[in-house]
């Protein structure tokens, strides 16, 4: 599909830890930015970050995402949709807590757009990688689907684990987004791009007042280097500001021809625009290991509970199609472990 090399880009949930970066990351290119907030005070961070770039960024608020509408003023007149707004925590009783503000949220961003977005081109979900964990040999790629997830949620509800929880919405907001796109394909000017990190890692841009203020992702990185008996355990992981590039050429590079869903097959090479960033295989100890040499007080070389690293997601198809080179996990450790120091978090 055609790339967009200019104009207005929508970043909604602007205020978060991803989205901070997104939007910076858009700014620096060149391209001018509308953020979306829950009111205006959560955009006075944003307005002082960003006021070196004078009117090329602006904010408006759309107070709940679930509402239907949320988004018809806020698409008008923009080139691009990067929609990062949706929950993320474990905490969810409910699934629904979960998987109501991600599905609505996409699917009304993706019909604001259809009826009010004449200027758009392209939209960029940011899914996740566990929308694609599931149990196979081998790495998991783009063709895979967390199916187990949505089943477990489906038949205990509640009663569910709230990782699957959590999984469970980032499935069923993916697929409504594409099919959404198959519905309505013949109609619309734009196409979809899905990224999907794993565990987002790296410095903060975002606002918050202190460490108890982090979020679920970030909250776990600097347990790991804070606290003791937060060391084990691993996964997967992308540094954030990786994220946010991704999101800039997921708009400004032409992507293979658009592929209804139900058309998808691996073997016939038919793909989706779907991209895992990052994705490769950590554990906290790692993560430790990989502080700067000055860096003496934490414990380095002891795996903990885990003797064998999680494994790799296969990210190729965004280092070839999106030509996007991923940050190293010691680039990622020191500049993080630079930015809570300058935040006077940590002594490194």
């Amino acid at each position: 599909m055609p790339s967009i090399q200019s104009g207005k880009i929508l970043v909604s949930g602007a205020n978060g830890f991803v989205a901070t970066w997104v939007v910076k990351t858009f700014l620096d290119a060149g391209f001018s930015v509308r953020g979306t907030v829950r009111s205006a005070s959560k955009g006075k961070h944003l307005e002082n970050l960003f006021a070196s770039h004078g009117d090329k960024f602006e904010l408006v608020v759309v107070p709940d995402i679930t509402a239907p509408g949320a988004f018809d003023d806020a698409v008008k007149g923009i080139d691009a949709i990067a929609h990062t707004a949706a929950p993320f925590h474990f905490a969810a009783n409910d699934p629904a807590e979960l998987s109501e503000p991600s599905v609505k949220g996409t699917a009304g961003m993706l019909e604001s757009a259809r009826k009010h977005g004449s200027a758009v081109k392209r939209i960029v979900i940011i899914s996740s990688a566990v929308a694609i964990m599931t149990p196979k040999d081998g790495p998991l790629d783009e063709y895979d689907w967390n199916n187990g997830a949505v089943e477990a949620v489906a038949e205990k509800g509640a009663a569910a684990g709230n990782f699957d929880k959590y999984c469970n919405s980032k499935v069923l907001a993916e697929r409504a987004a594409w099919e959404f796109l198959d519905k309505y394909r013949n109609e619309i000017g734009w196409d979809v791009v899905a990224l999907n990190p794993p565990l987002i890692l790296g410095p903060v841009l975002h606002e918050v007042s202190g460490p108890s203020e982090l979020n679920t992702s970030t909250k776990m990185m600097f347990n790991a280097f804070t606290t003791e008996g937060s060391k084990t355990g691993g996964g997967q992981w992308a540094n954030v500001k990786d994220v946010g590039r991704a999101h800039v050429l997921a708009i400004t590079r032409e992507l293979p021809p658009y592929v209804p869903l139900s058309e998808v097959n691996k073997a016939e090479g038919k793909n989706v625009n779907r991209f895992i960033l990052g994705g490769l295989g950590y554990t906290w100890q790692d993560m430790l290991d990989a502080a700067p040499p000055s860096a003496t007080h934490y414990q380095k070389g002891a795996i903990g509970s885990i003797t064998s690293r999680p494994r790799d997601m296969d990210n190729t198809r965004a280092q070839e199609v999106l030509g996007i080179k991923f940050t190293s996990i010691q680039d990622t450790v020191k500049e993080t472990l630079a930015d809570y120091e300058a935040k006077g978090w940590v002594k490194v």
